[in-house]
Order: structure tokens, then C-alpha cells, then sequence
């Protein structure tokens, strides 16, 4: 696999797809192939095989003919490019069972981060255990934000107290936030929010549903109209349709 100097930008589209190459990447190494074509990290991502060459040509990662590319190398550079080499602590807030669920999730470990601290507001809540970690006041966020050195943020709140904890977060010196909250949240320049929204998700799945139940009952499209043509209006054609048509006779001629 040869590779070049990798571009300093790279689109924010191709960002979002990485994730998923590099977890395709996990998948094709577990099956003990050392290499994968451009063809089969398409299919396991979901993509084209095109998109997949500029994709990682932004990396400087280029495949070789007939070989593909070498997995170990490209799931590094991958990593790279993501900073999760880097492993990032994580802060989560809200201790209710999906706060629970998510500090719980093995999964985290695995890709480079860890979540350090956990935080609620809920007296009942502070000092509990969730795993191996103690609940905290939220209060505390300042002083464990600092000493951990924590740069991303969990929010698991009501939707109500979301943005408030937002702006505690952010005035921790979280600087990235990911939200579950149901609800739209502020944040200010150079910080940077993700959101993911279950009940969304599946109310477009229920739009879907809904309309594979109902009749196909076919689209037409109205022709389009060139530049400059006129359309007569229903006055018109009205009125044009309940006049006789005049037609012309021949008188015929005695020969």
C-alpha cells in the first residue's frame, strides 16, 4: 500500500464515514484477513467503492492494484486521523438508566475512550456506584474536569436540565458534548455538539412503515414549462372548449 503526505482538511463528510471504515477494518482483521480491497471495505461499510478511494486518498492511504490494502496499516492511519490514539476521558452526566447503560458499555474502551467521572444532580443518586465509578455531584465537574484532563462531555439528562448542564460542562472546559437529550441545545464558537435522538430515529422508521401500508397510488408530474411559453388560463380553456370548431367547405363545381 503506498501512501503520501496526508491532506491537512479533510471534509467533514468523510470524517462521518471514517468511523465506519475503521469499524469495518476491526471486523475484516477478527476474520485474520491481513488485507481488503476498496470493493470489500465498500460493502462493509455501506458505501461505494469510489467514495471509499477518495476517502482515503485524503489520508494518503493509497491501495495497491490487485492487493487492496493492508489492514493493520490503514486502521492506524485511520486511528490517527481520529486522534483515538490519543485516548480521550470521558465525562458523562445523568445517571439514569441510560446514563447507566452507556458508562457500562464495554464497547468505549475499545475504540479510545474511557469515561472517568460521572456526575447527577439527584442527592439520591451522589454516591452511588455505576460500574467501578462513583457518582458525583455535578457541582464537582471543575475540579474533576481539570484533574482528569477531560475534553468530552456526555449528556444524559431530562431534556430540562440539559442545556443548564451544557453550559456547566463547557464552563468545566469541555470543549466536545455529545446529547441525548431530547431537546435542541446552544453551544458557543469552538466548541464542538453531537447529537443522537432515539425517538427521532424511530419516528422516520414510522414514516417508512406507514408507507409501505398505504396504495401505490403513482405520481404524476406536471410537464414543465418552457422559458417564455404561455399556459392559457382555465378562463380560457374554458371558453375556448364551448365554441363550435368552424371549419371550411368546398363548394363543389358542376363540371
Amino acid at each position: 500500500m503506498s501512501t503520501l503526505e496526508p491532506v491537512t482538511s479533510i471534509p467533514q463528510a468523510t470524517v462521518a464515514r471514517l468511523p465506519l471504515y475503521l469499524r469495518a477494518l476491526h471486523q475484516v482483521a477478527e476474520a485474520g484477513n491481513p488485507t481488503v480491497s476498496s470493493a470489500g471495505l465498500a460493502a462493509a461499510a455501506g458505501v461505494n467503492p469510489a467514495k471509499v478511494r477518495k476517502d482515503l486518498s485524503y489520508l494518503g492511504s493509497y491501495g495497491m492494484r490487485g492487493i487492496g490494502y493492508d489492514v493493520a496499516t490503514l486502521t492506524q492511519q485511520i486511528s490517527a486521523s481520529l486522534g483515538l490514539e490519543r485516548g480521550w476521558g470521558v465525562a458523562l452526566v445523568g445517571v439514569g438508566r441510560l446514563g447507566q447503560a452507556l458508562t457500562n458499555y464495554a464497547g468505549f474502551a475499545n475504540r479510545g475512550f474511557a469515561i472517568k467521572a460521572v456526575f447527577d444532580s439527584a442527592t439520591d443518586q451522589v454516591g452511588t456506584k455505576v460500574g467501578p465509578l462513583t457518582v458525583q455531584h455535578v457541582n464537582e465537574l471543575p475540579q474533576v474536569v481539570a484533574a482528569q484532563k477531560i475534553a468530552i462531555g456526555i449528556i444524559a439528562t431530562p431534556a430540562e436540565a440539559a442545556q443548564d448542564v451544557c453550559d456547566q460542562l463547557i464552563a468545566a472546559g469541555v470543549t466536545s458534548i455529545l446529547n441525548f437529550a431530547p431537546c435542541v441545545l446552544f453551544v458557543p464558537k469552538g466548541v464542538d455538539l453531537r447529537k443522537v435522538d432515539l425517538a427521532i430515529e424511530l419516528q422516520i422508521l414510522s414514516y417508512h412503515e406507514h408507507h409501505k401500508t398505504l396504495p401505490d397510488r403513482g405520481t404524476r408530474l406536471a410537464p414543465r414549462r418552457r422559458r417564455g411559453s404561455s399556459v392559457p388560463s382555465r378562463r380560457t380553456r374554458a371558453i375556448s372548449g364551448a365554441l363550435p370548431t368552424r371549419t371550411t367547405r368546398t363548394k363543389a363545381v358542376d363540371e
